[in-house]
């Protein structure tokens, strides 16, 4: 309760309750993606042979359920990747080259609406497909997410034959225009020290700057009246000198 007014910096908000974390107040941040960065990427829609890949646990609790009814609609697909995995046994490597050589990678909600996979995916220039109705995005007050990644709400993903063959009527140049902005915006989401210029500690400064203007509103409208009450405590927030 002393924490909650606090602005957070979370990569999730599927552990809080909203009155404790929420976009309007805190800021969202990338999870550190765990594949191996696409370093002088030349693949193209042809050179990449697997539509569709997913890897990783399958059978979640609440909203990861679409888990376990995703892989038996996707399971027989010949050109689709859909299996358990974890960072165990060479995990991470199998991974990497699984993404770097799929067209599309699934981020499904698990046991929270965001992970890791997403951040995976960008970095392998892997158009994510997102299945996550609860979701909150880094950034995406700059950034549109549409350019770069399919949005399919759960409801719709669960029947039968409607994802993989929304995924197939996705062509080429579409594709490699999704690919191509991928290759543009994956540097916002790298965590580098020290920090460089457009990288996502910066990203994150600038979240949070963009975040003052409001939080300063709202203390100044909470000021209107302090004259005229005596019980009336005035909110503190602290900004340093040098913030801008």
């Amino acid at each position: 309760m002393k924490l909650w007014p606090a602005m957070f910096i979370l990569a999730d908000f599927g552990r809080y309750p909203p009155n404790v974390a929420n976009v309007e107040k805190d800021v969202i941040a990338p999870y550190k993606h765990l594949i191996k960065s696409f370093v002088n990427d030349k693949s193209d829609f042809d050179s990449r042979p697997t539509l569709l890949y997913f890897q990783g646990a399958i059978y979640r609790k609440d909203g990861g359920l679409a888990r376990q009814e995703l892989f038996y609609l996707l399971k027989d697909e010949k050109d689709v990747h859909f299996s358990f995995g974890s960072v165990l046994n060479d995990g991470i490597n199998k991974a990497s080259k699984g993404m770097h050589t799929s067209k599309f990678c699934l981020n499904i909600a698990g046991d929270t609406p965001s992970s890791n996979r997403l951040f995976d995916a960008i970095a392998s220039h892997c158009v994510p497909v997102i299945i996550s109705d609860e979701i909150e995005l880094p950034f995406e007050d700059v950034l549109d997410y549409s350019e770069f990644c399919i949005f399919v709400r759960t409801a719709d993903a669960i029947k039968e034959k409607f994802l993989i063959n929304l995924i197939r009527s996705i062509g080429k140049e579409e594709w490699t225009r999704m690919w191509r902005k991928l290759k543009e915006v994956e540097r916002f989401y790298e965590y580098q020290y020290p920090s460089r210029e457009g990288d996502a500690v910066q990203m994150i400064w600038q979240a949070i700057s963009r975040k003052v203007p409001n939080f300063r509103m709202k203390i100044h409208r909470s000021s209107r009246f302090g004259r005229n009450s005596e019980k009336q405590v005035k909110p503190k927030m602290s900004i340093p000198n040098n913030f801008w």
